[in-house]
Order: C-alpha cells, then structure tokens, then sequence
C-alpha cells in the first residue's frame, strides 16, 4: 500500500521558488555575457613560465669560527654568585679572552706565499697574473667645473684643464660594484706600468686588494639566470699584515717589489713575481708595540728603507742587515707627537720632510748629525707650524711640498733651489712660509681616511700636479702654483673618495673609500 505524499510547507514552497528565480537569472545572465563576448572560454589559459636554466651548485662557504675562550656555566659548576670563587672564575675568563684578542693582532714575522693568504677573489697566479698584458660637506656639490675651465684666458692652462677635466670612469663597471677591499682603504696605488691601469689597496685590517682595470664587463663571466646581478670584475684580496695598511710604495729600483708598513709595526715586501711576502723590518722586540705611518725606499740606494711610527719616530734601516741584529738600523725621534706622514725629495734623499701631530711641517737634512746618543738627531733645516695638525708632507720631483692640515688648507712650500742647500743649512721663517695657500675642506671625522695630497711622480709634460680626496665625493686636482685644474666626479660614487693616487706617468687617477670601493679615471 502506497504511503500518502507529504504536504509541502508553505515555506518549503517559497524556498523552491526563490531558488528557481534565481538559477532562471543567472541563465539569462550567462546567455547576455555570451552575446557581449564577455563570457570565460571553456577551457583555462595559463601562461607557461620557462623552466629556469639548472645553476650549477656552488660550494658552501664555511664560516670560519674565532677560536677564543668559550663561557661556561657557574651554577652547573655549583659556582654560588657574588662569591670569591664567582669572581676569580669571571676575572679569569676575562683575562683568557684578552690574551686571546692580543694574539689575534700579534704580528707573524714569517714569509707568506701569496696563495696561502688570499683571502677573496681569484687565486694568485704565478704566470704573471695582474702584471700580464693579457687578458661639512655638501655632497655632490661642485666647487670647479666647466665654466672654470672655458673662462681660462691662459692656453697652456685651459688646454691641461681640459685634458684633466676630461678623464671619464672606468666604463666597464661603476664605482659601487668595484669592491677592493673588505675594509675601508688606508692606503692606494697604481703599479709604474704603462701597459694597463693595475691599482693595489690596503685596507684597516690588513688586506691588500689588487684589481686588474683592464678587464672588460663582457669577458667576466656571469650567472646562468638572466636576473641575476652584474658582477663585478675580478679582484685578488691578500692579508699579508695583521693590523691597518698604512702606506705602501713600489721599490723605484724594482716595480715588482711592493713594500708596505702596517700598524702591526712591520714591513713586509711583497715579490710580485715570486709571489711572496716575506717581513724586512720589525722591532727586535717582539712584543714592541709601534705602529708605522709611512715608508719609501731610496732613490739612491736599493737597500736603505725609511719609515716613521704612530709616536713620533723616524727610521732608517739598511735590508742587508739580518733582522735579529740592529747595526743597520738608526731610530730618531723627531717629534713628541704622532708622524702622519713624511717624504724624501725624489731627487735629493737626504731631505725629508714630515707632518706631525704637533702642528708642524719640517724639513731634515740627513747629511749632518746634531747631538749624541738618544738625542742625535739629523739637521733641522726648517719648519712650518699651522694652526691645527699637519696630516701629511709630500714632496713633488720639483721640489715642491703639498701639506694638508685641520686647518683645512692645502700649503704648498717652494724648495726648488735645495740642490744649493749646504749641509747643515738653516732656512728662515720667511724662507719655510708656504707660497700657495689654498682653502680645502679636511674635516674628515671617525669614519672617512684622513685627505692626504699626492703628486704624480713623472708627470710627461713636466707640470706638477697633485690629487687629493674632495669631501663632496670629488677628487681635486691641482698644479704646483695652487691652481685648480680639475674635480673629478661621476655616477655610482656613494662614499668620499678620500685616499687618491696618480699614476707615475699617465693620467690616470684611482681613488678609493671607507668602504672598500674603487673609482678609476682614465
């Protein structure tokens, strides 16, 4: 027997007939969209994303651990707090970690094969490598420029304004993918080479970039992704001192031979063909502590090596002596406070001139020995005093010499007639007064490389010219008679370009930053 079919609610019935209205105008809104050309395709498009191109697998830096006194726990020792036994541990700890921080900066007097301290970059290669032919200031704000330049009345100086104004970057890469060093640059050069710009940094940990600027963007190889960042060109890092790299001067005697002075108070010369970086001078005291500001060897004699320290001495050391003897070296304490730097006269060694701390810019003639004992001292011709500290003293092979001081002036002191100076001369105030006196912005601060003026050694045309660092991230140059003859710029600068170096002979300018970074003009 059939079961009776249920009554329909009333509410029941409503629900059907909204339902049904609804499904009806969804229809006709489907067949209008379809009408209109509106309606989706029946089947989904997506775009298909190329595969991406397989990387090869690159090794894993391991990061290497400092290997200093680890903490251990008090209270699973069973150690109570505040107690006696408490405190000795904790002064013990500190103790173990200070003599650990002491080691880490003790300077090492054995030889380095270059391979065995590259630290960054590609491996050094004995096949000639780098030396092969193959292969407050306001930034930005220009205080020389164009118009300076087309002003000139004079034609010898409008057409060297021209030719210096007219060096371009390197425009294969731009300053901020050109990484030298992994600190902030201290010292900078260009090898003597005239077959290719060849710059060499030292940095404030003691690395020693080296760049190859002839390396072209299209030969560095890239990532296989075409996203990827532009490398920059390949750059050789070496550590071959523990501390700061203050200064460095290729041997005029030997363009292989680099010789560069750390504050971990040595020299080491670094062979640029043998590959090796082998200590020439150290304290005989090992555990002496004196940091070094400058070296130069002579023109005169391949042998003799002068530098200067941090507390206000002066050296001379002749390299044939063996190095746990002190018969060929003598020490001179020129000044009570810090040498910043100092300068033999390229054509006249027995000259030097140094820039201190205590204001004061001299002039020494090695030629004669006032004094005995710990106060013999080499003649003093002259001196300047400015009315802050003097950062640095360079001569030019004219005899000129460029000072940079706090005061924030550049001086230029005329010594062209020194081939008449007599041993033991003595020059006046009037005779030591600078002949140039050029305003300059020299407040560098914590963070920027003291400005430090530096001429080119051989200049082709025979005008003397020097470049020095330029707060608004420029680099000035200018001639001996104090006149301005460029301000280097360009894209991709981002930091002041504070340690700049000519070329011995060409005009080429390298300047490099507190972080690391490479500006090349050529």
């Amino acid at each position: 027997m059939a079961r009776p079919k249920a009554e329909v609610s009333e509410y029941e019935r409503k629900r059907q007939e909204n339902i049904a209205k609804t499904q009806a105008l969804l229809r006709n809104l489907e067949m209008e969209a379809s009408e209109a050309g509106l309606a989706p395709t029946s089947k989904k498009t997506t775009s298909v994303k190329p595969r991406p191109k397989p990387r090869k697998p690159t090794e894993k830096k391991v990061k290497q651990e400092e290997n200093l006194p680890r903490r251990t726990s008090s209270r699973l020792k069973g150690i109570e707090a505040d107690s006696d036994k408490a405190k000795r541990k904790a002064e013990e700890e500190l103790e173990a970690r200070r003599d650990a921080d002491k080691a880490k900066r003790q300077r090492i007097g054995d030889a380095y094969n270059f391979k065995d301290i590259v630290v960054a970059g590609k491996e050094w290669d004995m096949n000639g490598n780098f030396l092969s032919i193959v292969g407050p200031a306001m930034p930005y704000e220009r205080t020389f420029d164009d118009g300076d330049v087309k002003e000139t009345t004079d034609k010898e100086l409008k057409a060297l304004r021209q030719k210096m104004s007219g060096l371009e970057l390197w425009p294969e890469f731009e300053p901020n993918e050109l990484k030298i060093t992994p600190e902030r640059i201290y010292a900078l050069g260009m090898h003597p080479t005239t077959e290719k710009p060849l710059v060499f940094a030292g940095d404030k940990l003691g690395n020693l970039g080296i760049c190859d600027c002839s390396q072209k963007a299209s030969e560095i190889k890239q990532e296989d992704d075409e996203d990827a960042d532009v490398e920059g060109p390949n750059i050789t890092t070496l550590k071959p001192h523990t501390r700061t790299i203050h200064t460095f001067q290729f041997s005029p005697h030997d363009s292989n031979a680099l010789y560069s002075a750390s504050y971990d108070s040595t020299v080491r010369k670094l062979d640029l063909a043998k590959g090796v970086a082998v200590e020439v001078y150290a304290p005989s005291d090992a555990s002496e502590d004196a940091p070094l500001s400058g070296v130069e060897i002579s023109q005169n004699d391949a042998n003799m090596l002068y530098f200067s320290t941090l507390d206000g001495r002066f050296g001379m050391y002749d390299m044939r002596t063996p190095s746990e003897k002190s018969a060929g070296l003598e020490i001179f304490q020129l000044s009570d406070k810090k040498i910043g730097g100092f300068s033999l006269h390229p054509l006249h060694p027995h000259l030097i001139a140094t820039a201190s701390l205590d204001r004061t810019l001299k002039i020494w003639d090695l030629r004669k020995m006032n004094g005995k004992g710990e106060w013999r001292l080499p003649a003093l011709v002259g001196e300047h005093e400015s009315r802050l500290s003097v950062s640095h003293a360079a001569f030019s092979s004219g005899g000129q010499v460029a000072t940079a001081s706090y005061d924030d002036t550049i001086k230029i002191h005329d010594f062209s007639k020194a081939s008449d100076w007599k041993a033991g001369t003595s020059l006046t105030d009037a005779e030591m007064k600078p002949s140039v006196v050029i305003p300059h912005n020299n407040q560098t601060g914590r963070w920027v490389t003291i400005l430090r003026p530096q001429w080119q050694q051989h200049p082709v045309d025979g005008v003397q010219r020097f470049v020095i660092g330029n707060m608004n991230r420029f680099v000035d140059i200018y001639t001996a008679k104090g006149q301005q003859l460029a301000q280097l710029g360009g894209e991709g600068i981002t930091a002041v370009p504070a340690v700049a170096r000519f070329h011995p002979t060409q005009d080429w300018v390298a300047a490099g930053t507190a972080s690391g970074k490479l500006c090349l003009w050529m």
